[in-house]
Order: structure tokens, then C-alpha cells, then sequence
């Protein structure tokens, strides 16, 4: 169920330059969050951010009863989101979109993010973990200062690394990863995989999509369009799609490649 609250910061983290992890909590329970749904923040004192701003859900640790955001910061509203505190408060509307595919027991399921898009992935991962699903974690960036959570993510997988420089674990894009070579059985040097689930910059996105086309292995991407309002009244967010235009804030943000018109 939707909820608009305001919840507190209980943390603030800058896990690398360029990115900010609020830590939030109510004085209720957190409602049930799917993998890849997001939320939508507003900016208060913040005179150049009119509209809220869309966030990735990166993990609920409910335990704690915690809902964590990793931003990276790009703007005002997000720079002005990196200067809060522990203690301050955040309007947060919440949980909105559909999510990732649930795992299954024996699944072999291939997670590929790239750039802050690898957020998701982590409570995606652990949701995985716990229906008896195996992840396996595909991560690029610019450079190694772009891969953040690492050591969070091995707790629920195995994590394999790609750099545009070079400066950690393989050079080039994800999809030049050894993870990917396939021999002639058509299997990676680790074996088949059921599914494969993706989030980051669209080019990136769309090279994962041609790969598993071709592999004939079902494939999702959660896009990352401006989403405004999260309801569907705005507008922003529209996507072509092989039924015609949708808004990702309301039909997504994750897909299955199949209903978009990539190829």
C-alpha cells in the first residue's frame, strides 16, 4: 500500500565522492517493498527543485526497520539531499512501481547494474538469497570509485567486476566480461543462467538486452526515465512499448524486454 510519510534519517553515509546512503526509519513498520520498486522524495528548501525526486529502493533492513537510498549526487536537489543530517525528517512517497521478478527455489538468476544503477540490485540480491534463488552480481563503472556496497553484495552472491579503466577487476563494459563468453554448449564459464535482471544507463541496458536475445535467456531492465509524480498523472515518464505508450512510474520501472521495442 502507498504511503506518503514523513520519515526520519537515522544515518547518513558518503560510501565514495559523488554519492550520499540516507538511512530511513518510522515509528511504524515499513510496508512490504518489492526489489526495484522506488520512491519518490520531496526536495523541501530547495528553491530550484519544484518536482520530487524518484529513488532507487537499495535495501530494507528489517530489522531495523530501515529503508536505505543510495543517491548519487547530480544537481541541486540531490546535492541538497547529500547535506542532510541524522535526525532530520524526509517526505517520502512510498513504494511505487512494480518490481523485479520474485526468485525462485534453484534459480540461477544473473543481476548486471551499472553506475549508481547497481543500487536496486542489493535488495534484489537478498531477496533472491532467500527463496532459495542463487545471484550472481555482474557491476561496472567508470572506475573503481563507482562501485560501491561491494562487500554488501557478496553477502548474497557472487560479485564479478568491470571498469572502463581498467582500475578494478576486468576492463571494458559488462558485457565484455568473462562472465558472459559462452562456450559452444551454450553455457559461461559458470554455468547457464534462467534469468538475467538489469539496471543502469540505457546503452548499457540495451547491450544486456541484445546479448540475452540472442542466448535466449529472459531478461528484465528497470529504466530509469524522469518519473515526477510516481502515479501516472504527469506524464513524464512515457516509454514506447510494443502495446503502445505506458508510464514507467506506473507499468514499471522493470520490464521485460520483450514488451519494449529495443530491437
Amino acid at each position: 500500500m502507498k504511503q506518503c510519510k514523513d520519515l526520519k534519517i537515522v544515518a547518513v553515509e558518503h560510501p565514495n565522492q559523488g554519492y550520499v546512503l540516507l538511512k530511513l526509519t518510522d515509528a511504524e513498520p515499513l510496508p512490504e517493498i518489492r526489489a526495484g520498486q522506488f520512491v519518490e522524495i520531496k526536495v523541501d528548501n530547495s528553491p530550484s527543485t519544484f518536482l520530487r525526486r524518484p529513488i532507487s529502493v537499495n535495501f530494507v533492513d528489517e530489522a531495523r526497520n530501515e529503508l536505505w537510498l543510495l543517491i548519487q549526487i547530480v544537481g541541486e536537489g540531490t546535492r541538497h539531499l547529500a547535506r542532510l543530517q541524522a535526525g532530520d525528517s524526509l517526505n517520502v512517497l512510498f513504494p511505487l512501481g512494480n518490481g523485479f521478478t520474485p526468485g525462485a527455489a534453484g534459480e540461477r538468476v544473473l543481476l548486471v547494474g551499472g553506475g549508481v544503477g547497481i543500487a536496486p540490485l542489493l535488495q534484489y540480491a537478498k531477496q533472491l538469497r532467500q527463496a532459495g534463488a542463487t545471484p550472481y552480481l555482474l557491476l561496472g563503472g567508470r572506475s573503481a570509485g563507482n562501485l560501491l556496497q561491494l562487500d554488501l553484495f557478496r553477502q548474497y552472491g557472487e560479485v564479478y567486476v568491470t571498469t572502463e579503466d581498467g582500475s578494478m577487476g576486468e576492463q571494458g563494459f559488462v558485457t565484455n566480461s568473462s562472465l558472459l563468453n559462452l562456450s559452444p554448449s551454450g553455457e559461461s564459464e559458470r554455468g547457464s543462467f534462467q534469468r538475467i535482471s538489469c539496471c543502469g544507463p540505457k546503452p548499457m541496458m540495451q547491450a544486456v538486452a541484445r546479448w540475452a536475445k540472442q542466448h535466449q535467456v529472459r531478461c528484465e531492465v528497470s529504466l530509469e526515465n524522469l518519473m515526477a509524480c510516481g502515479l501516472g498523472a504527469c506524464l513524464c515518464c512515457v516509454e514506447k512499448t510494443v502495446r503502445g505508450n505506458v508510464c514507467v512510474c506506473k507499468e514499471g520501472p522493470v520490464f521485460d524486454i520483450e514488451a519494449l521495442t529495443w530491437s
